[in-house]
């Protein structure tokens, strides 16, 4: 057999671990050949490839982003020129199936691509979690790790100033990392995507905190909207499959709230630093769980699947099932129902 692996979309901790796993699961019980693609599907429409053989994963597991690069613009389904593209680079390799890391963007192409002839299996890869059917994703628990170092520092700062401090955190339409980073991180409000806020509850939450405890760390996910308002769009890229770029939520709160304070108001935008660096022991352990399951997938020729965690125990879903699809965070969720029940505000009274 010979099996391409990629990377697509954003960068996230842990991915070098999937490629070590999967690499090094097919190496040894197999003896497949492995492709790596750079540059995630650009790679695959121009042709540039490398073999990945056991030397070449070694020593790669404690690392972030990924050796294999990635692009989160190529899209091979975008044209049926790309798609051919695409489709003859895999000919001329002669690769029995693709092994796709990455988000919904990356799932939905693969399910493309399975739709015309090339079996797949996908890795779900996000810091975000909003993968549908997978209930943990790996490089998840990073982001939370560093948002929460994030909190922890601002709350610092504000106790020292009795300030108000606001921290923006990724996700995009879903809240996973700023709800389960908010209550690592002891913030006072946490404001999600699937909560439209009342920006009025949050100025009364403020006001009693700065006459009780002089301070306020707000959490607040990129994709949060007061109610009757719009998402914040930083900006639109017109050659992205994913064309809005959300980003400086925190910062229209901020100014929204300033004038009605007696505290000063700071917001910081943590951005990428959530996406960098090495993953934490959890992620490595959950990557390569995820990367010896695509093996297994690959061995026992189940195709046009994506491995999940379901239950606290892998398995795998058809990609049809998953591409397109956000899994945000229900009204239900135990974490947000004791958040709510130790006092955190959603903004939501």
């Amino acid at each position: 057999m010979r099996i391409g692996v990629l990377t697509g979309g954003g960068d996230c901790p842990g991915l070098n671990a999937v490629i070590r796993a999967v690499t090094k699961s097919l190496l040894r019980q197999c003896g497949a050949e492995v492709i790596g693609i750079e540059d995630g599907f650009s790679g695959l429409m121009q042709d540039r490839t490398r073999v990945l053989d056991w030397r070449a994963v070694s020593g790669i597991l404690f690392s972030g982003g990924t050796i294999l690069g990635t692009s989160n613009r190529a899209n091979p389904m975008a044209s049926e020129a790309d798609t051919e593209a695409a489709l003859a680079t895999a000919r001329k390799h002669g690769l029995d199936a693709l092994v796709a890391i990455g988000g919904d963007g990356t799932m939905a192409i693969a399910h493309g691509l399975a739709g015309c002839g090339l079996p797949v299996v996908g890795v779900p890869k996000t810091i975000d979690n909003d993968i549908e059917g997978c209930e943990r994703s790996f490089g998840f628990d990073t982001a939370v790790a560093t948002v929460t170092e994030a909190l922890e520092r601002v709350q610092t700062t504000g106790q020292s100033h009795g300030r108000v401090m606001i921290v923006e955190t990724m996700g995009r339409y879903a809240g996973w990392i700023a709800l389960e980073a908010g209550v690592a991180g002891a913030a006072d409000v946490i404001l999600l995507p699937e909560i439209d806020y009342n920006p009025q509850a949050v100025l009364d939450a403020c006001l009693a905190r700065e006459h009780r405890q002089h301070y306020t760390v707000i959490c607040i996910g990129e994709g949060a909207k007061p109610r009757g308002g719009a998402m914040t769009i930083e900006r639109m890229m017109t050659d992205s499959p994913d064309p809005i770029r959300l980003g400086g939520v925190a910062n229209v709160l901020r100014e929204w709230l300033q004038p009605h304070l007696g505290s000063e108001v700071r917001a910081t935008v943590l951005g990428h630093v959530q996406r960098g660096g090495r993953p934490t022991p959890f992620d490595r352990v959950l990557a390569t769980q995820f990367g010896n399951q695509a093996a297994q997938l690959v061995q026992q020729g189940k195709f046009n699947r994506m491995v999940t965690l379901a239950g606290g125990r892998l398995d795998s879903i058809p990609l049809g099932q998953v591409a397109g699809k956000n899994r945000r965070v229900p009204m239900d969720h135990p974490l947000l129902i004791a958040a709510r029940q130790i006092g955190v505000s959603f903004g939501d009274a």
